[in-house]
């Protein structure tokens, strides 16, 4: 696919550093920074082997207008800055053996943000296009440089706050999940050319396929699709982070918990029942695995409007969350607002922590009986916030709390809504084709499901998409990528 305009973008981090990048990518990348580019060597950048650093002197349009009104010609030195903007280094790698698949020209020079954008206004200023979101990696989707799974791995891989969802990210980015949906794709296109053979041929009475490998053929490539699609819950975990819940009672330590687990005094904590009256949200890695843990205010009765405010939205944190952490007074006995709590908290995954262990212990038996049998069973942990005491056991029954898969070092994750919803949808496809084997119903009714379920790998593929779905999936990138 060619593009007729010409794309320009900061594709380094805002902000002040040693190296600032622009990236310039389109059919007139070359000769259009030529007319800011000076080599030291001599010569033209048209001239310069690919993919080799030049050092050059960097210029900049003293007037942009008066640069926009002559592009017909060549603007000779009197049309730039009388001196340089600066002094760095050009790159100039000619497509299609490029990130985007075109020509793409690359500037570095020093990272002060006044510098970096005015060297983007003088490429604007002589005819070059301000990038949009994510245009670069759309621009190497369309130019066949990369499939859309591998588009979304980039932007994961940028997105990456753990070293397990890196991990993840980079072996979508690599191909791996396309490799393994490529695989039953091509099984099945085969299938599907033998039955559609047989069917041109009926009259002949020719067989090209028998039953029974139409139906271990369909029995392989459902196996293929549950692998991945039984990798989405914790692909998803891995890529958005696990939301951990901490709630409780007012005052049973649950701000203390957090600022444990962060080590770091990120939340407010007094003695008074409802100093938290809002929801706080941090990020941490356990276990290489991405933890947001949510603080919430105290469940219990009350008039008070605005700690009821705060009640609600811990509702709904529980309702979000992946993982609750019930915090419950381990120097009090268990009373109702415990059990409420407890209650509330019953359709998800929890851990029951026993907090204040440094003071005088007060449950029962029955309250640990109470827990134990509350299904599904769940973890109960002793801690004490203020010395330490059980804060590592807890980071590891959190893990223990989550999907069984994702420590899995090699394992191929499937990390997005869109890639689930497509597998779901091939995978009906496949049982309705093996429906109609088994009801003995013509070869075409089950052609027609193969042909559903290879257009359906296909979409996941990126093979046939929508404009919106394009838009949709680059708008999260940032504009120099």
């Amino acid at each position: 696919m060619v593009h007729e305009d010409t794309i320009c973008a900061i594709a380094t981090p805002p902000g002040p550093g040693g190296i600032g990048i622009v990236r310039v990518s389109g059919p007139s990348a070359v000769p259009l920074c030529e007319r800011l580019v000076r080599l030291r060597c001599g010569g033209t950048l048209a001239q310069v082997r690919s993919h080799r650093l030049q050092l050059a002197d960097i210029f900049g349009c003293a007037d942009p207008q008066a640069a926009r009104g002559s592009e017909s010609g060549r603007p000779g030195v009197s049309r730039l800055t009388p001196s340089p903007l600066d002094t760095g280094l050009v790159t100039v790698m000619r497509g299609p053996h490029s990130y985007t698949g075109e020509d793409v020209v690359e500037l570095q020079c020093h990272g002060g943000p006044l510098l970096l954008r005015r060297i983007c206004e003088s490429l604007m200023a002589i005819g070059v296009r301000l990038a949009e979101p994510g245009e670069f990696t759309k621009r190497a989707f369309l130019n066949g440089r990369l499939d859309l799974t591998q588009a979304e791995g980039v932007l994961d891989t940028i997105q990456a706050r753990t070293e397990a969802s890196l991990r993840v990210a980079q072996e979508l980015m690599r191909g791996r999940l396309s490799s393994e949906v490529e695989v039953v794709q091509a099984s099945l296109i085969r299938l599907l050319a033998q039955i559609e053979a047989g069917i041109d041929f009926v009259e002949e009475d020719i067989a090209f396929v028998t039953p029974e490998e139409v139906t271990n053929a369909l029995a392989a490539a459902l196996r293929g699709v549950n692998k991945l699609l039984d990798s989405w819950e914790a692909g998803r975990l891995l890529r958005e982070g696990t939301k951990v819940v901490l709630v409780g009672k007012p005052n049973v330590g649950k701000s203390s918990l957090l600022n444990a687990l962060l080590k770091a005094d990120r939340a407010i904590v007094t003695p008074i029942p409802g100093t938290t009256r809002d929801v706080l949200e941090e990020t941490i890695a356990i276990e290489g695995i991405p933890i947001r843990l949510v603080d919430t205010a105290g469940v219990r009765e009350t008039l008070d409007p605005v700690e009821l405010e705060g009640v609600r939205r811990t509702r709904q944190s529980i309702d979000d969350a992946d993982v609750v952490l019930v915090v419950l007074d381990g120097s009090a006995p268990l009373d109702d607002d415990d059990r409420r709590v407890v209650e509330q908290s019953g359709t998800r995954r929890r851990v029951f922590v026993m907090n204040k262990a440094d003071c005088a212990h007060r449950w029962s038996d029955e309250a640990r009986t109470v827990l134990q049998s509350d299904p599904p069973q769940a973890a109960i942990v002793t801690t004490s916030a203020r010395t330490g005491l059980g804060i590592e056991v807890l980071r590891r029954a959190i893990v223990q709390s989550l999907p069984r898969g994702m420590e899995a070092a090699q394992e191929v994750f499937v990390t997005r809504l869109r890639h689930r919803e497509a597998l779901g949808r091939a995978r009906e496809a496949l049982l309705h084709a093996q429906d109609a084997v088994a009801d003995r119903l013509s070869s075409e009714f089950v052609a027609m499901d193969l042909r559903a379920a290879v257009s359906t790998l296909g979409e996941l593929l990126g093979e046939v998409t929508t404009d919106d779905l394009l838009d949709r999936i680059f708008s999260e990138f940032c504009i120099g990528k």
